[in-house]
């Protein structure tokens, strides 16, 4: 069997080819149950139609339900690699590579963000967070919502490193989970098969942890009514997980 190593840990290169399709097989899952819940919530909030914005759209997964639902959907990423798959995985849907963090918004209905794309790149201070909040303000519609979930501390593990691993078809990925009170290292090795054998490739993400009253106060700071929630529907966030259900003030006047 040969082997090759790949190194992806700065920021900006987290999800390379490898992990991004392990993602893709085998993680898609937290997006797929999180989307009758958040659709529900967005249907209950008067939106049935018009443009979603996905920040830190993926392999596109959740874009699809939302284009299959009836959505326009303009998904933002900054893996290049994500990107290529969710042009495959969602046609219908368009994907821009770009860090959520700076790109521009337009006008839209709703803006998205599942799992754990704001904690990405390392913590960010809560005048960088409010700035991102109030550019997202301001390309909604009035009576927007914008539905997002961060990390908090308590996916620090409790007695220090913590190991574990899974496997597909065609591949296998080790995690180690380590950390402090503000952020979260995960060392990530994959293999994923080849004509070859298997391609070894490591990946090391720095996760931003944020308490959840952090996140609810740089959203009331840009102009949002916001409530934290402990999942969207049926699902239930994994420990540490919280979500977010913010609106934007249904005034048009002040916002137009």
């Amino acid at each position: 069997m040969r082997t090759t190593v790949r190194r992806g840990s700065q920021h900006g290169q987290e999800y390379q080819e490898d992990l991004a399709y392990i993602h893709d097989a085998g993680f898609s899952g937290y997006c797929l149950r999180a989307a009758p819940g958040v659709l529900a919530l967005l249907r209950r909030s008067g939106i049935r139609d018009g443009l979603l914005v996905d920040l830190g759209s993926g392999s596109g997964r959740w874009a699809h339900e939302l284009a299959r639902s009836g959505y326009g959907v303009l998904g933002v990423e900054q893996s290049a690699a994500f990107v290529r798959l969710a042009r495959r995985v969602a046609p219908e849907a368009r994907f821009v590579h770009a860090s959520l963090w700076e790109a521009k918004l337009p006008r839209c209905a709703a803006v998205t963000s599942l799992g754990e794309c704001l904690n990405y790149g390392g913590r960010r201070s809560g005048r960088a967070l409010a700035g991102l909040f109030r550019r997202i303000l301001k390309a909604l519609k009035p009576g927007g919502v914008f539905v997002f979930d961060a990390a908090g501390a308590e996916r620090i593990p409790a007695n220090g490193p913590r190991r574990w691993w899974t496997e597909g078809r065609d591949w296998a990925v080790l995690v180690e989970n380590a950390g402090k009170s503000d952020e979260l290292r995960r060392r990530i090795v994959c293999f994923r098969g080849s004509r070859h054998g298997y391609r070894r490739t490591e990946e090391v993400h720095h996760v931003g942890l944020y308490q959840p009253q952090e996140m609810l106060d740089a959203l009331a700071r840009a102009g949002f009514q916001a409530k934290a929630v402990t999942g969207f529907g049926r699902f239930e966030l994994p420990e540490g997980i919280t979500g977010f259900v913010a609106r934007k003030p249904a005034a048009p006047e002040a916002w137009e």
